[in-house]
């Protein structure tokens, strides 16, 4: 068999190829496995920065849901106290409405009270005026019963003329 196969030429390329192991495991194996790893390190840490950002996202949109929760209350609330305000304000000003009448109506009456007792002090006035023209007139004339009869009766006529 030493003819077929040449023993050299099997351990020179028996040497050759573990050269090229060794050539190939310290130049480009061992940067290829850094590279990889490196990379892989890369996407790892990638991934993990990414699963923070939704964490914190997440954590950012709860909290901005909690305060658009909180500031909607409040818009009730104000909605809710101005509305209170504003029925407050409008019995205020219906109770001064109110009183503003009642105190208009009592001036009237007082008014009126007022008119009607000068109505009566004129009209007693004008009594006494026409008590005295008819008592002038009887004594200036001495009439008998008819004729006083008849100036009482216009008497009583002038008095119901001037109400």
């Amino acid at each position: 068999m030493n003819g077929l196969i040449d023993v050299k030429q099997v351990l020179t390329q028996i040497l050759g190829f573990v050269l090229m192991v060794w050539v190939l495991g310290r130049f480009a194996w061992k940067p290829m496995l850094a590279a990889l790893e490196a990379r892989r390190q890369k996407i790892a840490g990638e991934f993990a920065e990414a699963e923070k950002r939704q964490t914190a996202a997440d954590e950012t949109r709860a909290r901005y849901e909690q305060e658009l929760r909180g500031v909607e209350q409040q818009a009730r609330q104000r909605l809710q106290e101005a509305v209170a305000e504003g029925q407050r304000v409008a019995a205020e000003i219906h109770a001064q409405a109110q009183g503003e009448a009642q105190a208009r109506l009592e001036r009237n009456r007082d008014e009126i009270a007022r008119e009607r007792e000068e109505a009566r002090e004129v009209l007693k006035e004008q009594t006494v005026v026409l008590a005295i023209r008819t008592a002038e007139k009887i004594l200036q004339s001495k009439l008998d019963d008819p004729a006083q009869r008849k100036l009482a009766a216009a008497f009583i006529d002038e008095v119901g003329t001037l109400e």
